[in-house]
């Protein structure tokens, strides 16, 4: 932790480095006629395909539709993997190098916070289309977007489901020591500290862990009703498969991160039988089923939960583009201003950034994901 405080801040000045060796202000990004129309778009690593499959499905129909005034809208991609902070240099190559007109990251909140501090310096729009850090728009800098909810809001609306609609107050919270994982788990203590309601059981695990019994007979032992699970996909799948191997009664919900990378598949969908995860959209609407079907039909499988936010928000940044023309500040207006109904819904920002509203809930029955509502 000691080393995370010193490298974050040497991080941040090693950005400010770059930026001045540059000697350009980005905002200044000179326009060449019949180039691409360039946007940038950073990942965790090369295998985060899902991400990358739903913002390349939005550039291919915004060229097959004329693209930008008969310019081709062009994808750079680059992977942040590597020592933490490796985004840092990937954002000023798309943003000096490449002379990219906006950023999408499908990445986690840590580096979101670097790419985040070069972009506002650079003076050009970062569109967050996966991290719920809530702290990301704490900063008040115009450029930043998300089109994800942030977890402040996620753990809104299960709230509104667990202690309001079903009157649940023994509870127990587990997450892993991720920084996502843990940045929602303690947005969930807070919401909930706020709203009056009681103090969950809070439980941290390593992510390396295969056997989860140890920490469900804790659980047991304090007679909780039921589980919100914080941590990544592999994980969050074997407490629920231990749960129903130990005929554990206890109602599982679940944050964004624990649907992660790809669809859950048909096997696994019956494993998370009965479990309330928070999602995004109406994924049984045409819209949705349609964008499924052609994305399975390209790529060969199911989009899940971060391909379809890389969609919506690679065509939100198409969208502005568009409205806007190919300056920098003009950009960032359009989007401030947006209404775009997306395939996760309809999506407008508040004066920080932040996609307005709070995200609904879906119930898997029979291997099914069934809207709750929204709350």
């Amino acid at each position: 932790m000691r080393f995370i405080k010193l490298f974050y801040p040497a991080c941040l000045i090693l950005v400010m480095l770059l930026l001045i060796v540059q000697g350009v202000q980005a905002s200044q990004n000179p326009e060449v006629p019949d180039e691409p129309v360039k946007i940038g778009l950073l990942i965790p690593d090369n295998k985060s395909n899902a991400a990358r499959n739903g913002a390349e499905m939005a550039i291919r129909k915004a060229n097959e539709n004329d693209g930008f005034n008969g310019r081709q809208f062009q994808l750079i991609i680059r992977s942040m993997e590597g020592p933490w902070g490796t985004g840092s240099k990937e954002a000023v190559d798309l943003i000096f190098e490449e002379k990219v007109w906006a950023i999408m990251g499908s990445h986690d909140g840590r580096n979101a916070h670097i790419v985040e501090q070069v972009a506002t310096k650079a003076r050009i729009v970062f569109l967050s289309a996966w991290s719920g850090d809530p702290t990301l728009s704490q900063a008040f800098v115009p450029w930043y977007f998300s089109c994800v909810p942030n977890d402040l809001q996620q753990a809104s609306a299960l709230i509104g489901e667990i202690y309001n609609k079903r009157e649940t107050s023994k509870i127990a919270i587990v997450s892993d020591n991720d920084y996502d994982s843990k940045m929602a788990s303690g947005s969930f203590v807070k919401k909930a500290k706020i709203a009056g309601k009681p103090e969950p059981l809070q439980i941290f695990y390593n992510n390396s862990s295969q056997d989860f019994n140890d920490m469900l007979d804790k659980i047991n032992a304090v007679d909780i009703s039921c589980i919100i699970l914080f941590g990544q996909p592999s994980a969050s799948l074997k407490i629920i498969q231990q749960i129903r191997q130990r005929k554990m009664n206890l109602p599982v919900y679940g944050s964004l991160l624990v649907q992660g990378e790809k669809e859950l598949q048909d096997e696994e969908l019956r494993d998370y039988e009965g479990t309330i995860l928070v999602t995004q959209g109406d994924w049984l609407s045409s819209k949705c089923l349609s964008f499924q079907e052609e994305f399975q039909r390209i790529y060969g499988t199911k989009p899940g939960i971060v391909a379809a936010f890389a969609y919506d928000g690679m065509n939100l940044i198409i969208e502005a583009i568009k409205n806007a023309g190919l300056d920098r500040e003009k950009i960032q207006k359009s989007l401030a201003k947006i209404h775009y109904d997306g395939i996760t819904g309809v999506i407008q920002f508040d004066d920080k950034g932040n996609r307005v509203g709070v995200p609904g809930l879906m119930q898997i029955k029979n291997g099914i994901p069934v809207d709750t509502g929204v709350y």
